[in-house]
């Protein structure tokens, strides 16, 4: 090993041991099977908003964006522009109501509302195949980053990932994990904000014209292509606008508030975290039009923020820096593969894994089952992520919104705001969606390409997809009118209602964590049952 590669392994072995530091205190205040999947309703706003930045600014934010707007110059601004926006969307139509459901994950919500348990299945497939495919970036972008930091082969990041990633999440589950991501959140906006001041310095020192390198249009939001240009911004807005709202490691979160309120405001607190984020991926490219066009030339725009700091800076100073980049990037890949790790791992334990394990059993067995869930949850993505190597980090990421977007985004909008949503028409609606971003999300990690308007379309579906999802919806409900849920008006008065104007009993519920008290109607009976069950177990 080189001396240039010491930083980047120290900064990965901090990183690593911080991680399991954090996790395994934050064991302590694991007791019970609530606190595995939803740390027991109590996390505060400011903590939880932590941990979502913690979470969401994965390795499409931190290593992507860079590189993105490094090649295609300002239309990739709507990358951290959509993923920030996406937040309000999901604050102004989403969030709160969804606390208020009570559900564990977006298949009890899905059940509670329309009391079928296809449609459950049908949603429990979707969010493991969502989780993979968002999971799939992040081994992938660590494997980049040991790579280009210390020269370990392209396998080992996965690897070292993926196990860090497990023993955290087999641990304490989403309590634990909470503390972690919090942590995540604070070392990533470190590790780009003082590297960029530090660079931006240099550069005003170096004299070094701006925009030395700029291809023309380099600037433009939207530039060049014609229509096809036109309709791949769109759709990558639509995808990312209304993507964030079907992620199941951001929905889950919002489960983790105390109540509606907390959940407003916790969606507040994350709007400034990722503004102030996404302030610095844009310096990082600017400055690499001056200083790394060999990047450009080499295809290796992905390792852009990594590889800066060491054309700018000559020695120690250099090493330095890139070993806090580093530090960075492995946590953006610890903290966002631990929060799908855990939404993916609770969706297989509900209805996969407990049934080997024991559904009924003590605690131990609950336990047991989410473990092996987990297992299972993050080792098939690194397997693909071992042998995928041909799709770009944050292409991927945006693949993983635009089947969220044209899945889960119909069915909590209409499911919360719509009371003529059937079973037959979310199952319609999931599917057209699903199969057709799905379908253009597998083509394009097996490596399918296509040129002109069947590439667009393949490459950025959202635009046809979402609303292919959306009628779909509407209109197979329509046609089964006499299968709308007999409690769907009781439940709407549910989610829409101010927890302080329910009755006193149905608020102790609330603050003390017991869902059952907050439950209505005769599908939300079943989803009662099993809250209890787990509850006491």
């Amino acid at each position: 090993m080189s001396a240039d590669a010491v930083p980047g392994l120290v900064a990965v072995l901090l990183v690593t041991v911080a991680t399991l530091a954090i996790g395994t205190w934050g064991l302590r205040f694991s007791r019970t099977t609530s606190d595995f999947f939803v740390a027991s309703r109590s996390v505060n706003p400011r903590l939880n908003a932590s941990a979502i930045g913690g979470e969401y600014l994965s390795a499409a934010s931190f290593l992507g964006v860079a590189g993105l707007l490094l090649v295609g110059g300002a239309q990739m601004l709507w990358y951290p522009v959509g993923w920030t926006a996406g937040y309000l969307v999901l604050l102004v139509l989403v969030a709160a109501p969804l606390r208020r459901s009570g559900a564990y994950t977006l298949p009890d919500f899905a059940e509670a509302r329309l009391g079928s348990r296809v449609v459950r299945s049908a949603c429990s497939v979707l969010v493991v195949g969502v989780g993979w495919l968002y999971l799939l970036p992040q081994f992938q972008g660590a494997g980049l980053t040991l790579e280009s930091a210390i020269g370990a082969p392209r396998w080992v990041g996965p690897v070292i990932v993926g196990f860090v990633v497990l023993i955290n999440v087999m641990s304490g589950g989403m309590r634990s994990i909470t503390f972690v991501q919090a942590f995540q959140y604070w070392l990533k906006l470190t590790a780009l904000l003082v590297p960029a001041m530090v660079l931006l310095i240099v550069w005003v020192g170096d004299g070094r014209p701006a925009g030395g390198g700029a291809g023309e249009g380099w600037s433009v939001p939207v530039a060049g292509g014609g229509a096809i240009g036109l309709y791949t911004t769109y759709s990558l807005m639509i995808a990312l606008f209304l993507g964030t709202m079907g992620l199941p490691h951001v929905v889950v979160r919002f489960y983790t508030n105390p109540d509606g309120r907390a959940a407003r405001r916790t969606t507040l607190v994350v709007l400034a975290l990722l503004g102030l984020f996404y302030l610095w991926p844009p310096v990082f490219a600017a400055l690499g039009r001056i200083y790394g066009g060999d990047l450009i030339d080499a295809g290796h725009s992905d390792v852009l923020v990594l590889e800066l700091p060491r054309l700018m800076v000559d020695g120690i100073g250099g090493e330095l820096l890139t070993g806090l980049v580093t530090a960075g990037a492995f946590a953006a890949f610890l903290s966002t593969a631990s929060g799908l790790a855990i939404a993916v791992s609770g969706v297989l334990t509900q209805d996969i894994t407990s049934r080997f394990v024991g559904e009924h059993g003590p605690t131990a067995s609950v336990a047991s089952a989410f473990r092996l869930a987990a297992v299972f949850a993050v080792s098939v993505p690194v397997l693909v992520a071992l042998f995928a190597t041909n799709v770009g980090v944050a292409q991927s990421v945006g693949l993983a919104f635009a089947v969220a977007a044209s899945t889960f985004c119909p069915l909590l909008m209409l499911g919360i705001w719509w009371r003529g949503l059937t079973d037959a028409g979310a199952l319609a609606g999931l599917a057209a969606g699903g199969l057709g971003a799905g379908g253009a999300a597998v083509l394009n990690v097996v490596g399918v390409q296509a040129s002109g308007w069947l590439g667009a379309l393949l490459t950025q579906p959202a635009a046809w997809s979402v609303p292919v999802a959306f009628a779909t919806m509407v209109l197979v409900s329509l046609a089964t009118a006499s299968r709308a849920p007999a409690h769907a008006r009781r439940f709407l008065v549910r989610l829409h209602t101010p927890e302080v104007l329910e009755r006193p009993e149905t608020v102790r519920g609330t603050r003390t964590g017991s869902e059952p008290a907050r439950r209505s109607s005769s599908a939300a009976g079943e989803a009662r049952t099993r809250d209890a069950r787990i509850e006491t177990q």
